[in-house]
């Protein structure tokens, strides 16, 4: 006896077999249960999902004839009569299944319907199912209208497709449509733990979940990867035969990678690359791994409490640890980069190099911002050396009783403005620092009286160093149709007609010049002026009221709305620091205090 493989043997031969689309067939439970049927249904949702499996359950569920050949209509088939037999087995006469993708012409949708006139043979209803139903043609599509919208009481229509969007709309409105949706991990996981269980195959849960995670949400491809995993290796399900097969990295190098980034470890990034290159492990498969690895971090950093119902998963404590070592900011810049390195890979001739690249921007754009550097920084600025003084000492005063002989008046040399430490003995020489009455005094230890620290007591206009704005507003080169371009791209980018690429070619162009049907615009990168951004900005312009057609030049461009937003800022930013500046209880702090106001810290409301 030939092997059946594991999707075609364990194929749902009922509703109550089939997982993940609880939403259809409740839908069809009820309505075969109330008798409200539909002619026409069309059922879509990705590969392997179910659409084929629900079309002939519900074949069955119309022709059951039940145990004792007495049955009508269920939804639950009896899989015994010759009806449900039949149709397991595809001979039914009365259930024609049609291939569009290789019968696709109006020739044979014309044959299919011509049978139609003709009442069942066999069964109760009979059934058409027309798979790929999307890759028919026009004019077969235009064959089935009428068929299609007043059919006989007799006949059903079952329509499946994997692209729905090109379908036409005329025959959507003649349907119930029914969204197979892909099916969660999860689902997947348990389905194939209760297939193996019935195949008494031994298996690791880590292994089942890679498959289910290589599946993406398709029971039938879940399927098809464990019957060759089963394969490769003997006969059992282990987690490194299953990795190495799917050529998936092992977790723990992704987790390596992240806790390297993390910390700012080069070495062990390039390194880790290296590894899995040795190893032989897909790099395009690393980078996923590490973006649902950033996901999951990103949530238990948002929402902790997330992480509590993943105690079954052996990851889910190494992925709560990476959580706590990275900052919520980080994590979404890494897995940011991550999900757009991907597309880069087939781009570069070698894709371990281009990992490599990926990985070392992921280091290179890592933030800067920890709490010791910003504390570090602020002491840098606050700090400045050349206004620290020395600590004040009082200095003693001379005794009242002592007599003061008068000084003779003399002329003193003018010498700079600069102010200096003045001792209270230089204009009294009868001054005694020891309190004695001897205007004599004996200078022999005049370094230690040199070296006495002295408050210095300065005349406040004479230290105090005013600040000034330190934001320089660009100076921009007014040009005739500078203000009209710009209030137009900003329109536009208020009302989200421009975004990305198109929205940056607008405001980085100037406007040279315009006609009636024709608008020149000129930018420095020849990078922005690529085909696509300027068809979408010359649609954009179209649908503000401006139906030109655009060209673009490379050149300097001296008035953009960049640039004059730019100007527009930095003007924001330097009347805030006038503001603040001439506040005079800022004033009185610069000037009592030597006070300074941080760089960068003041910004526009």
């Amino acid at each position: 006896m030939s092997y059946l493989v594991l999707a075609r043997k364990y194929r749902p031969k009922t509703f109550t077999e089939m997982v993940g689309q609880e939403h259809v067939v409740q839908a069809l439970t009820n309505a075969l249960t109330t008798q409200r049927l539909h002619h026409a249904y069309l059922f879509t949702g990705t590969r392997g999902v179910g659409k084929t499996t629900v079309s002939r359950v519900l074949a069955k569920s119309l022709n059951c004839q039940g145990v004792d050949g007495t049955g009508g209509i269920t939804a639950n088939p009896c899989g015994v009569c010759q009806a449900c037999t039949d149709i397991d087995a595809g001979r039914f006469v009365d259930y024609t299944e049609l291939d569009a993708a290789s019968n696709r012409g109006v020739d044979e949708v014309q044959s299919l319907l011509e049978q139609a006139v003709y009442k069942p043979v066999q069964g109760r209803f009979k059934v058409f199912m027309i798979d790929e139903v999307h890759m028919l043609t026009n004019t077969a599509f235009n064959a089935m209208l009428k068929t299609l919208e007043e059919p006989p009481e007799y006949l059903k229509f079952v329509l499946a497709t994997t692209d729905p969007q090109k379908v036409p709309v005329t025959v959507l409105s003649r349907c119930l449509q029914f969204n197979l949706r892909p099916m969660a991990p999860e689902t997947v996981l348990e389905h194939l733990g209760h297939v193996l269980g019935q195949e008494n195959i031994a298996s690791e849960p880590q292994a089942l979940r890679l498959l289910a995670r290589a599946a993406r949400g398709s029971m039938r491809d879940a399927l098809s990867l464990t019957d060759q995993a089963i394969a490769y290796g003997g006969g059992q399900l282990q987690e490194a035969a299953v990795r190495q097969m799917l050529g998936s990295a092992d977790r723990s190098h992704v987790f390596r990678l992240i806790e390297a980034l993390a910390h700012g470890d080069g070495k062990s990034v390039v390194q880790t690359s290296e590894a899995l290159r040795v190893n032989g492990l897909s790099a395009a498969a690393t980078l996923e791994d590490m973006s649902m690895v950033l996901q999951r971090m990103a949530v238990l950093q948002a929402v902790p409490d997330m992480g509590e119902g993943d105690a079954a998963d052996p990851e889910a404590a190494e992925i709560a640890r990476l959580a706590g070592v990275m900052s919520p900011d980080e994590t979404q810049l890494l897995y940011s980069i991550s999900l757009h390195g991907r597309q880069e890979l087939g781009l570069a001739p070698d894709e371990y190099a281009a990992l490599t690249m990926v990985l070392l921007r992921l280091l290179a754009f890592k933030p800067q911002t920890s709490v010791s550097t910003l504390a570090s920084a602020e002491k840098k600025t606050l700090i400045n050396p050349q206004r620290a003084v020395s600590a004040p000492v009082a200095a003693p005063l001379a005794s009242a009783s002592a007599p003061v002989p008068a000084a003779p008046v003399q002329a003193l040399p003018v010498r700079d403005m600069q102010p200096r430490e003045v001792a209270p003995w230089d204009d009294d020489p009868s001054y005694d620092p020891d309190g004695g009455d001897s205007p004599s005094h004996d200078h022999d230890s005049d370094a230690a009286v040199v070296a006495m620290p002295v408050r210095q007591q300065a005349e406040p206009s004479a230290t105090l160093e005013r600040q000034v704005p330190t934001t320089e507003v660009p100076r921009i080169e007014a040009t005739p149709e500078g203000e009209f371009w710009h209030k137009l791209v900003m329109d536009m980018s208020v009302a989200e007609t421009i975004n990305a690429l198109v929205r940056e070619l607008a405001l980085q162009s100037q406007l040279v010049a315009r006609d009636t049907d024709t608008w020149m615009l000129r930018v420095e990168r020849e990078s922005l002026n690529s085909t696509t951004s300027r068809e979408r900005l010359q649609t954009a312009l179209a649908t503000a009221g401006y139906a030109v057609r655009l060209t673009v030049e490379v050149g300097r461009v001296q008035d953009s709305p960049a640039k004059r937003n730019a100007a527009a800022a930095a003007e924001r930013q330097a009347g805030a620091e006038t503001l603040i500046l001439n506040d005079p209880f800022v004033q009185s702090l610069m000037r009592d205090f030597g006070a300074r106001v941080v760089p960068g810290s003041i910004k526009p409301l």
